[in-house]
């Protein structure tokens, strides 16, 4: 019973509020008077409490010698409902019209029709007093504008510098939210029958596949992709991690993998974590020893992608 009191309260309040936080944001400038006249039956000093707190909270701008306020535009964008669920829910989004909450609408519209910064507040599910949810959302959709690639690779702490809704739960979430759908991804791909004719389909089937390699591998790892007498990917197997170096990459190793998936050919890949895929002398001599070892039992090596971030070389054309 208390828990349905608190929140038919909180209602409440939100309902007496909403009217002069509409009115006043809907205003360029403002007279205290003007809004108070606006906002009838409602108690002066209410409305007086309510314009002041936006004032100490850097919202507002109060000019002393006209008696007026003005939006403070270094604040940034106002929003009378985060403002008022911030406020009165703290870490809710109760609040919020229906309508416009990231998992209703997820529900009622389909993931796919979200914007990042509600699929973001998905994750984040969570904020807290002063900054929610939502809020957080658009503030990491915004960092990452034009770079969402990159936010797989971002540390707890920086997500928390943009956003301190991000602690550690949230960050968990929305790590765990990426690499899940990777996987996805690349199960798709093992499950569909991909044919490579050449260099430019090995690279395309590389970046996609390997694209966490590409983006936030902090070191060397060397994959091989087995494939069958048609050149239809079999399996992709991680042989080693560490710095490419001939003597540590051992072929009973590479081709073990190939020959128990009963592999015609191979295909090497490895990353750069510098972000460049031009091949090393390493990366050649790797190469070489595999290819001689390979035609000695009858595993061709077609191709070593050397995977950068947003692009790839391939051995076999460079």
């Amino acid at each position: 019973m208390a828990d349905k009191h608190s929140n038919s309260s909180l209602t409440q309040r939100y309902e007496r509020y909403l009217p002069i936080v509409n009115f006043v944001s809907s205003q360029t400038e403002f007279e205290i008077a003007a809004v108070k006249q606006a906002c009838k039956p409602e108690k002066p000093a209410f409305v007086t409490r309510l314009v002041n707190e936006l004032v100490e909270q850097g919202w507002l701008i109060r000019e002393s010698d006209r008696g007026s306020y003005q939006w403070n535009s270094g604040r940034g964008e106002f929003s009378p409902t985060k403002w008022l669920d911030a406020k009165l829910y703290g870490n809710q989004v109760q609040a919020t019209p229906e309508q416009d909450r990231p998992r209703e609408r997820l529900l009622a519209l389909g993931a796919e029709n979200l914007k990042v910064s509600e699929l973001l507040a998905i994750l984040i599910r969570s904020g807290r007093p002063g900054e929610s949810a939502v809020t957080a959302g658009d503030k990491l959709a915004k960092a990452f504008d034009g770079r969402l690639d990159e936010l797989a690779a971002a540390g707890r702490h920086e997500l928390k510098s943009i956003s301190p809704a991000i602690e550690k739960t949230a960050f968990c979430q929305i790590v765990a939210g990426i690499e899940l759908g990777r996987r996805i991804v690349a199960f798709a791909d093992q499950n569909t029958t991909t044919k490579i004719g050449g260099p430019a389909d090995a690279m395309a089937f590389c970046q996609r596949h390997f694209a966490r390699l590409a983006s936030d591998a902090k070191q060397e790892e060397f994959h091989i992709v087995t494939l069958n007498t048609k050149n239809q990917v079999i399996a992709t197997h991680q042989i080693t991690v560490g710095t490419l170096d001939a003597s540590l990459v051992h072929p009973r190793e590479v081709f073990r993998a190939a020959i128990k998936d009963a592999a015609s050919s191979v295909i090497l890949v490895h990353n750069h974590p510098s972000g460049d895929p031009t091949p090393s002398t390493e990366d050649r001599k790797v190469t070489e020893r595999l290819t001689d070892v390979g035609k000695t039992i009858g595993i061709e090596v077609l191709d070593h992608i050397v995977l950068g971030k947003g692009s790839a070389v391939s051995l076999r054309e460079s």
